[in-house]
This record gives C-alpha cells, structure tokens and sequence, in this order.
C-alpha cells in the first residue's frame, strides 16, 4: 500500500538531502484514508497516516486505543518463562539473596530496575550488578559470577544479556548459583547452561514476541511470578503490588532499544507514557528536570533526550548510574545522579564530536566518487570503546550503509559496535565471524552488534562483511523519502498535532508523520553553538512556523539553509509540540529541504 506514487512528490527528484521525495500513498492507499476518515471521523491527514502504515478500516478502533488486556498474551507462550516465573517464586519464598545482572545501556538499566522494584516490593533486598563497559564487556563474566557468590547471592536473574555467556554461566554453575535469564538478543543453536532461559528470540520459541525489548520479556515475567504468587495464597496479609505503577520502565526501554513499536509494544508504550506523566519515578522526573523537559513526554523525548544521558554514564562514567536512577525513590539521591548524567552526556557529545568527523573522513576517502564499500568498518586508535555505538550509528545514517566502528587499545585488540540497515542482519555475521574465527567476540541484533576483534583481523572482518552483504542484501534506494501530507504553517496547529499524536505512539515499525510545507519562504535562519539550524518558515498567507535541523551544520541541508535567507524551500519533517516555560508552540523538526523553483 505505501510508496506506490510513480511521480516525485511536489517534483522533487533531488532534495539538498539528497532524497527523491514520493507519497507514501498509492492509489489504493488514498481509497483507504479516505474511508478511514469517512468511517471514524479523524482528521484527513491522520487517516493518511493510518492507511500509510498499513492499518484497515476495521482495525482503526483497536489501532487507536491498544491495550494490554486485548494485547497482551499469556506469558507462558514464551519457551522457559514459566520456569523463570517458578524459580523467582522460590526465591521469593525462601527471602534469597538475588542479584539483578543487567547491561549498561537503557535497556539493561530499564530491565534491572524493574526487577530491582519488583523483588524490592516483596521484601527482597536484590542487588543490581551493571558491568564496566571497558573492563568488563558486556554480560556475565567470571569474576563476576564469583565476587556475586562470595556476596552470599544464591540467584542471579541477567536482564538483557546472558543468552551467550556460556564461560560465565559455566562457572556460575560449577559455583553452585542459579541463573534465570531473561533476554531477547539471537542464539545459536547451543545455549548455556541456566535454571532458565525466557528469549522469544531463542531457536526454539514460537512466542512470535522476538520484537520485545528485554524490559518487554522481564515486564511478562513478573506477570507471570505475581500471578503464581496469587496462585499460592502468598498476597494474604500482604500488599500487592501493582505492575502497571512501573510500565514507565518497560515504555523507556522499548523505545531507546529501537524494537519495532507494533503489537504488544505499542499497548506497553502506550501505557507507559501514561503512567510517566505521573511522575511517580523519582529518577526519571529528575532527569526530564535536569534535560528541561515539560509537559507530556513522547517516544522522542525518551529516544532522543532521556536514553542518551542515561547511557552517558554506562558509556563514559559508571555504568551503574542508570540502573540506580530508575530504581531509587530517593528524591536527593535522584536529583545527584541527574545532574552527573546531564555532565557525563556533555563529555559525550565533545568526544562524539572529534570522533565523528575522524570516521567521517575515512567514509568520504573510501566511498570517493564511486558506491564504495557496502558495509563501513572503521577503526582507530584512542577512540573511546564507549562512543563507538554512536558513531557507527551516525555512519549508517549518513552513508545509508552498514557500519561498524572500533576503538582499537594498546594490547592490539578493538572494542566495536556494528549498526545496520532492513535486510542485513549484522548480529548474526558477527556471531558467524566468530564461527570463523574473525572475532574473539560477536553478536547482537539483526540492526546492531557488538563485536571484539585483533587489529590483524580487521582486513579479514572488513571482507568477510562484504562478502555476506553481497550474498544477502543489497543498498537500499537511497534516494527515497516518503511523506504523509502537506500542510501550511498556518494549517500547522496544536490541534492537528494532538490529532497526529493519536496516531502514535511513533517509533522503529511505526514511523513518525512526515510532512511538507510547500513553497514556504526561509524568513529566519541561524546556526546553533551545538550544530543545529534554527529557522522561522512563512506561508503566502504570513503566518509562520518554526523549525530545526539537528546536526545539520556542515551537511549539504545546513550550507543551504545558512544562506537561503528570504528564499522559498519546500521543507519536509515532523510536526513536534515545543514547551518552554509557559509556552506552547507548533514546531518543525527539519528533516530535508528543496529550493522550490
């Protein structure tokens, strides 16, 4: 149904970006907005955005208004989970010590501290381990494994991670520890020995709930333990606790993952935000504090303001400081960490700086006048380990390829991190080049990894990667932007934004309503200290809009816009509400441009 158009949208065939701009509605699909609109009365340009992604007209109700109890299946469809539900049972009977073995990005110290919340509210006293990114690595490692039994902990649960740590889990074992995991990256065929392993990405689940996040698989989990709990008569004379008090943590780990924002996830997310705009998590509230943030959050306030200063301390600083920020209801304790994390994300963005225009240097070497190489691997020395996810991020994103970038240390190994387009699974080529002896370490998702390499295999890496793209994928058009509508600057209101957000929530699966606004004069326009450009777009009719380009500075978007002042643009981006103080106000995130000739 979606990007059928055969002609370029308003004519443009080659934006400033470098796109050629197309509907994302075919015919069929304008049929199909039209009877959305005709059948449940919502706006013109929401019924495009519904149709535009694929939703019928039957299904517009139960699209709008997901929820958990239509949406949510019984957690036993997940392979294991029951096992995990019955051990975490038995810990909680006996009052064992547990011990929470989380990852150190938003994920992982979204899914720890909700297991953290929950096994506290049952009188556990569990204690969140988070592993140094540098030293340690990611998941559960040896020593780990022993300093937490010497702890006196009788059951450790690996929230997002431990579905690969096989000498971990060995010793773990040999140690006489219990290990539940609950996990969603891929396996293999083999997995480690563990009391349990709840994965609805693992072989042998057919769940159909490979797209949740980790905090998604915890989150059913305790659904799955509370209701044995219940089972057992244990709630008589005592409180109960309510597990939607913390979906807050399951909506901030499902949007920062990047899982596809379908199903289940939606109603999670839904919810989530909801439950957010409370305000009841301590941490989370001083930290939309310390970011400025007011009013109602959204999937981008967590994905793009929140989760990255919450990775700020698992990336550059202590990696327990997420975990401990959403689980505290310590008010002061909540307020210091939000204020190191504000700092930490500020170092982050200087050296992301200075290592991104490195990386991009290389690319613009490599690729030259020609396609270049399908898949970038770009390593260097006294890159931090911590800041190479990022860059390869914003590698793929720029050159709309595959990307791989490592931190390569002074013992000749390279700490890297892969992120990847629809089409190529990078987590399994990585776990494959381990197969082949590449890597020492490898794996992930099918649009990110992570991987540890010796720098005298990086030649090898580099072709091994190529040759699997070549036999699996191809680049995609890099040339297309599909967009939802049009609207004015005058037609830009707070009440058609409300009526977009209806929509949502917008995310990986779900994408954000692209719009354009036609021929509108460039009446303002100014670079910003952090590389942003800020502009004020006016229709024919004088009313105006304002807009901002992130990162824009020295991309070709930004040169135009930096001197296109009094000319007319054809802009394309998405609708945002901008709170400042007292202030509401319609706004533009600019995502492309066109001189309209």
């Amino acid at each position: 149904m979606t990007a059928g158009a055969s002609r370029s949208f308003l004519g443009v065939d080659a934006s400033l970006g470098g796109h050629r701009w197309i509907s994302r509605l075919d015919e069929r699909g304008a049929e199909t907005a039209v009877a959305i609109a005709q059948h449940h009365g919502v706006p013109d340009i929401v019924a495009r955005v519904l149709a535009g992604r694929d939703v019928t007209v039957d299904a517009v109700e139960g699209f709008l208004n997901p929820t958990l109890r239509e949406l949510m299946p019984d957690p036993a469809v997940i392979t294991d989970l029951e096992v995990a539900a019955g051990r975490l049972v038995a810990a909680v009977e006996a009052r064992e010590t547990v011990a929470i073995f989380g990852d150190y990005d938003v994920d992982g110290a979204a899914s720890a501290a909700l297991m953290h919340r929950f096994l506290s509210s049952l009188g556990l006293a569990p204690r969140i381990y988070i592993p140094d990114r540098i030293f340690e690595g990611y998941g559960p490692n040896v020593e780990a494994m022993r300093k937490l039994a010497e702890s006196g902990a009788t059951l450790i649960v690996a929230v997002d991670c431990g579905s690969a740590s096989f000498e971990a889990l060995e010793e773990a074992e040999r140690l006489g520890l219990d290990v539940v995991v609950l996990d969603h990256h891929e396996t293999g065929d083999r997995l480690p020995p563990a009391a349990a392993i709840a994965n609805p990405n693992r072989q042998d689940d057919l769940s159909g709930l490979g797209y949740l996040a980790a905090v998604g698989v915890v989150y059913m989990t305790l659904v799955a333990t509370h209701r044995r709990l219940r089972e057992k008569g244990w709630y008589e004379g005592r409180s109960v606790p309510d597990l939607l008090q913390w979906a807050d943590l399951v909506a901030l780990g499902t949007v920062c993952d990047v899982v596809p924002l379908v199903g289940l996830n939606r109603a999670l997310v839904t919810k989530g935000l909801v439950v957010m705009a409370r305000r009841g998590n301590r941490g989370l509230a001083a930290l939309a504090d310390s970011a400025g943030l007011t009013g109602p959050l959204s999937p981008y306030h967590l994905g793009f303001v929140l989760g990255p200063r919450i990775n700020a301390g698992g990336r550059i600083g202590d990696a327990t400081l997420g975990a401990t920020l959403l689980s505290t209801d310590d008010a002061a304790q909540a307020g210091d960490i939000a204020t190191t994390l504000e700092r930490l994300n500020g170092e982050r963005r200087a050296i992301e700086t200075e290592m991104l225009e490195r990386a991009v240097a290389e690319a613009d070497r490599e690729i030259g006048d020609g396609e270049g190489p399908p898949v970038l691997v770009s390593a260097q020395e006294g890159w931090h380990p911590g800041v190479v996810g990022l860059i390869a991020s914003r590698l793929k994103d720029r050159f709309k390829r595959p990307a791989v970038a490592i931190a390569l240390q002074m013992n000749g190994q390279g700490t890297g991190s892969g992120r990847s387009i629809p089409g190529f699974d990078i987590g399994r080529a990585m776990r494959d080049a381990v197969d082949e002896g590449l890597l020492l370490k490898g794996g992930g998702h099918p649009m990110a990894a992570g991987l540890t390499v010796t720098a005298d295999r990086l030649g090898d890496l580099r072709a091994f990667l190529e040759r699997r793209f070549a036999a699996t994928s191809t680049l995609p058009d890099r040339h297309d932007l599909l967009v939802d509508g049009a609207v004015t600057a005058r037609g830009a209101s707070i009440d058609l934004i409300e009526a977009l957000e209806t929509a949502g929530p917008y995310g990986a699966g779900h994408p954000e309503p692209l719009v354009v606004l036609p021929g509108h004069r460039l009446a303002f326009v100014e670079e910003h200290a952090a590389g942003h450009v800020r502009a004020r777009l006016a229709s024919s009719d004088g009313a105006v809009l304002s807009g901002v380009a992130f990162r824009a500075v020295g991309t070709d978007l930004g040169a135009a816009l930096a001197r296109g002042r009094g000319r007319l643009f054809h802009v394309a981006g998405h609708l945002t509400i901008d709170r400042w103080r007292d202030r509401t106000t319609a706004q533009l995130r600019i995502r492309d441009a066109a001189i309209a000739d």
